[in-house]
C-alpha cells in the first residue's frame, strides 16, 4: 500500500450541498488516510461506508475525549464532559445512561406523542401562512417544530426557548472564541440546572420529571448527571433535524421533479426522509473515536492511541453502498445509511428526528404545494463552520 497521504481537515465543501471532493477522491484512492487537524494534531480519517462501520461498531475504538489522541476537531481546547454526559462514555458506562433513557425515546412512548407533534407542525404550518405569502423557512418553521418538539419531551417551556437559543448557536459555531463557547455553556447549564432543582421539588410529567422520580429519587441518578442528559438532549438533537428540513427543502426545490413527485404521492415521504438524511448528511465531520488497542481497518494499520474520524457525509455517498450517490432520488432505498451513526451510539433521537421530519414534509407538501424558493440559490449563507451543516436562512414563497 502507498503512504498514506495527509490532508487538512476539514475540508472545503463543494458544489453547495454535496461534500468536499477531496473526500470522494480519499475514499477511491486512500480511504483510510491521514489527516491534519486545525490544532496540528494527526488523526485517521475513515471514508468508506463499511470502514466507517466497521469502526462504530469495534468496542477497541473508544469515545472518551480524554483518551490518549482522541481528535480535537474544534480549534479551542475544551474541558472534560461534566458528568452524564454519556456520549463520551463506552459500554457499560454508556450502557446504564443508554437504558435509562432507552424508553423515554421508543416507539411506544413517541406513539402517544405524535398527536404532540401533529399538533407543534400543523401550528408552524399556520404561523408560516400567517405572515406570507413569503417568509424565512428556517425562523418560522425549519427550527421551531424540533425546538418545540424536545422541549415538550423534555418538559422545557418553549417560551423560555430564546433564552438560551443565542447560546446554542454559539456552542455549535466552531468560530467562536474559547471564552464565548464557555460563557454560553454555562449559560445553558445554569437554566437546565434551575429547571431540573424545581422538577427535582415538585416532579412533572415529562422525560425530565419521570427521571427524577425514577433515577434521581431512588439513588440510581446524581442531580448533576441529569442536568448533563437533559443539557446535551436539548441542544445536540434538534439543530440537526432544523437543518434537514431546511436544506431538504432546497434540495427538492433544486430538483423540482422531486418535488412534485412527492406532492402527487405522499406515500413516498417516509422512504423520501431517509434519502434526505443520507444525501444531507448534516454531522458534516462525522464522529470521532480513539483506539484503546492496535486496529485494522480497511487494510491500515491504526495503532492504540491514535485518532480516528468516521467521516458520515463519506459513508453515505459511497458507490460501493448507494448507486449514484450524488443523486438525490425520493424513490431510492436508503435504509443502511449512517446519519444518525452506527453502533451503540447511534443517535438515541433517532426515532424523533425521523417522526419529526416525516410531519414536517408532509405539512408543507400538503399545505404549501407550490412552496418555492425566494431567492437565488447562490445567495443563501449556508454554515460551514461548526458540528451540523445548515443554512442561516431560507427565504421561501408560495
Amino acid at each position: 500500500m502507498s503512504p498514506p497521504v495527509e490532508c487538512p481537515f476539514p475540508a472545503v465543501r463543494g458544489e453547495r450541498l454535496d461534500p468536499a471532493p477531496m473526500y470522494g477522491r480519499l475514499r477511491t484512492e486512500q480511504p483510510v488516510s491521514r489527516v491534519v487537524l486545525r490544532n496540528g494534531e494527526r488523526a485517521w480519517l475513515v471514508t468508506r461506508h463499511a470502514d466507517v462501520r466497521a469502526v462504530l461498531r469495534d468496542r477497541r475504538f473508544t469515545s472518551d475525549p480524554t483518551a490518549p489522541g482522541f481528535p480535537q476537531l474544534r480549534p479551542i481546547q475544551e474541558p472534560p464532559p461534566p458528568p452524564g454526559t454519556f456520549l463520551s462514555y463506552d459500554p457499560p458506562r454508556h450502557t446504564r445512561f443508554r437504558r435509562m433513557l432507552g424508553t423515554e425515546f421508543g416507539a411506544g412512548r413517541l406513539a402517544a406523542f405524535q398527536p404532540e407533534i401533529d399538533r407543534i407542525v400543523a401550528e408552524q404550518l399556520d404561523a408560516l401562512a400567517g405572515v406570507g405569502p413569503g417568509a424565512d423557512l428556517v425562523r418560522t418553521f425549519a427550527r421551531p417544530v424540533p425546538s418545540r418538539g424536545i422541549c415538550a419531551l423534555l418538559g422545557v417551556p418553549f417560551a423560555d426557548r430564546a433564552e438560551f437559543q443565542r447560546h446554542i448557536e454559539v456552542r455549535l459555531d466552531w468560530s467562536r472564541p474559547a471564552e464565548e463557547v464557555q460563557a454560553a455553556n454555562a449559560a445553558v447549564r445554569d437554566y437546565i440546572e434551575g429547571l431540573v432543582a424545581a422538577k427535582e421539588a415538585e416532579p412533572t410529567d415529562d422525560l425530565i420529571g419521570r427521571l427524577v422520580r425514577r433515577q434521581v429519587r431512588t439513588g440510581r441518578l446524581r442531580h448533576e448527571e441529569l442536568v448533563s442528559m437533559a443539557m446535551l438532549l436539548l441542544v445536540a438533537g434538534p439543530e440537526t433535524t432544523a437543518s434537514t428540513i431546511a436544506l431538504g427543502v432546497l434540495a427538492l426545490r433544486r430538483d423540482p421533479d422531486q418535488w412534485e413527485a412527492l406532492v402527487a404521492d405522499p406515500g413516498l415521504v417516509d422512504g423520501a426522509v431517509e434519502e434526505l438524511l443520507r444525501y444531507l448528511s448534516v454531522v458534516q465531520n462525522g464522529v470521532v473515536r480513539a483506539a484503546v488497542a492496535d486496529v485494522e481497518i480497511g487494510g491500515q494499520r491504526i495503532a492504540a492511541g491514535e485518532g480516528v474520524i468516521a467521516l458520515l457525509p463519506s459513508a453515505n455517498r459511497d458507490p460501493a453502498a448507494f448507486a449514484d450517490p450524488d443523486r438525490l432520488d425520493v424513490r431510492r432505498d436508503a435504509r443502511g445509511h449512517l446519519a444518525f451513526g452506527y453502533g451503540v451510539h447511534q443517535c438515541i433521537g433517532a426515532l424523533l428526528a425521523r417522526l419529526e421530519l416525516r410531519g414536517a414534509f408532509r405539512g408543507l407538501l400538503r399545505r404549501l404545494p407550490g412552496l418555492r424558493l425566494a431567492a437565488p440559490e447562490a445567495d443563501l449563507r449556508l454554515q460551514h463552520g461548526g458540528a451540523v451543516f445548515g443554512v442561516r436562512e431560507l427565504p421561501v414563497r408560495w
